[in-house]
């Protein structure tokens, strides 16, 4: 299918929910339309779950569990390997499918599906890694012995921004660790996920160890499944406000949690830093996906001395975008997800501008069709600004200045977020402090996109809870269990 059309691969889309190895309609046959966000024009419709199919689908997940556990773990990593394959030789398919869905230019959407991958393969091999130690208590009475245990089945929510890459960083890592799972991929871009989880039947995964709801009622469908006292898992990415509500609700049942929230991620370039290097690694963290990525610069801090030379070369940079939909060759940017996502946009910028701000390029939406907002650079952005506060989730660079390394930690941590920070300067031993000195769970130093499967991937404050990805990424789905037994030796 290397050379499908739109229409040949809408087709080959799944458009009802998966439950229990089986394409099944909502129980009360409701279904939802995808949107293709460059367009406005529905592209396919597909089967709304309600509040029994979730029930079913977690159902089927715990049903499925004991034996997914039983498994031997070569088997799941192989399992997991068949995937990675296949998805490589569907990547055209996928990249596509992403682009019509979510916006994104095909390009960045093929890179999605490399890195959507890679969770694939990494955990395919950690798998069978999952170690325990065995050893002498310190009194000499007993041998103790510490495994670890599949924390059981888990309900993973995912974002719309990365349809794949989210499903695959979250489902791999489960799977390896032996827990089923139910998915509940985003409303707005359910399609890339119901066609990576028919590549996991096609690979042989048992009946029951994934289950995928698709719905436009999440938190009624949700909080039946949370409240679930046979649910011990829930992972979530999304906004801050939303993980906080997601927090309150798995308290009742002690369930794990991890939480891949908001950020606010400040790029700060330093006076001696290489200003070509910052300008590409501003490009990239600030423009890769539109903009519309947790991990994306929110707020240019650049040293006073070099802020209008950086402004100017970003601002020439910037201006010669191509806007249009992601299939179009050259298109370097897509649109924003829908209506609110350009009225965010857009008010930030006003109010930026409002307090003093200067605008370099763009500013405003482009008329329809399609949600399209004009990438985007203001200089000069005042303290107080909504900008330097609400994460943008847009193609918007605001840059503000600053005067000494002090100055630019202080700003640099004035946020609630702790996510990722990206540093550009060529002291290394400056670096190393604003490594020390920075709040955040990630650092880019001299780099501008940072995200690797074999790196744990997570934030502090209210960016998150936990980590996934690299060798931590799996013990999210783990229990430790401590056995002591008596000396063999004693009587």
């Amino acid at each position: 299918m290397t050379h499908v059309t739109e229409a040949e691969l809408l087709q080959h889309v799944p458009g009802e929910l998966f439950i229990n190895g089986k394409w099944v309609p909502a129980a009360d046959l409701a279904t939802l339309t995808v949107h293709d966000p460059a367009t406005g024009k529905v592209i396919k419709t597909i089967a709304d779950a309600g509040v029994a199919d979730g029930a079913a689908a977690l159902d089927a997940a715990v049903a499925a569990q004991a034996g997914w556990a039983a498994t031997p773990p070569r088997v799941r990593g192989e399992i997991l390997r068949r995937a990675f394959d296949l998805l490589q030789e569907r990547k055209h398919e996928f990249a596509l499918l992403m682009t019509i869905e979510m916006g994104k230019p095909l390009a960045e959407a093929y890179g999605e599906v490399a890195y959507g991958g890679e969770f694939l393969r990494w955990f395919s091999e950690e798998a069978v890694r999952i170690t325990g130690r065995y050893g002498t208590n310190p009194e000499g009475s007993g041998r103790m012995i510490v495994s670890q245990h599949p924390v059981g089945p888990c309900f993973l929510i995912t974002p719309w921004n990365f349809p794949l890459a989210m499903a695959t960083r979250k489902i791999a890592p489960a799977l390896a660790a032996g827990c089923t799972v139910v998915i509940k991929p985003a409303e707005l871009t359910p399609l890339t996920t119901l066609f990576f989880v028919r590549l996991l039947e096609e690979v042989g995964l048992p009946a029951g160890v994934v289950n995928v709801i698709t719905t436009s009622s999440s938190a009624a469908v949700s909080g039946p499944i949370i409240a679930d006292p046979r649910l011990r898992k829930l992972s979530f990415t999304g906004s801050t406000p939303v993980g906080q509500r997601l927090i309150q609700q798995s308290a009742q049942g002690v369930l794990r949690t991890s939480m891949e929230l908001g950020g606010n991620a400040p790029f700060v370039v330093f006076e001696d830093a290489d200003l070509d290097k910052a300008v590409a690694g501003a490009i990239a963290a600030k423009f890769r996906n539109v903009g519309q990525a947790c991990t994306a610069a929110n707020r240019f801090i650049v040293h006073r001395s070099i802020a209008d030379e950086f402004a100017r070369r970003i601002t020439r940079k910037v201006a010669g975008f191509t806007v249009g939909r992601g299939t179009e060759e050259g298109v370097t940017i897509g649109p924003l997800i829908n209506q609110a996502a350009i009225e965010k946009a857009d008010t930030l910028v006003q109010d930026a501008l409002g307090r003093g701000a200067t605008l370099l390029t763009g500013g405003s939406a482009i008329a329809g069709p399609g949600t399209f907002y004009q990438p985007t650079v203001i200089s000069g952005v005042q303290p107080g600004s909504d900008i330097l506060r609400d994460e943008i989730f847009g193609p918007v660079l605001a840059i503000s200045s600053f005067d000494d390394e002090d100055d630019a930690v202080r700003l640099a941590n004035d946020t609630e977020y702790g996510l990722v920070g990206y540093v550009f300067t060529r002291d290394l031993a400056r670096g190393h402090r604003m490594i020390e000195r920075l709040h955040t769970g990630m650092m880019g130093l001299n780099v501008g996109v940072l995200s690797n499967a074999a790196a744990p991937f997570g934030g502090v404050k209210q960016s998150g809870l936990g980590r996934e990805g690299g060798l931590e990424g799996i013990h999210e789905y783990l229990s430790t269990k401590y056995t002591l037994l008596p000396d063999p030796f004693l009587d």
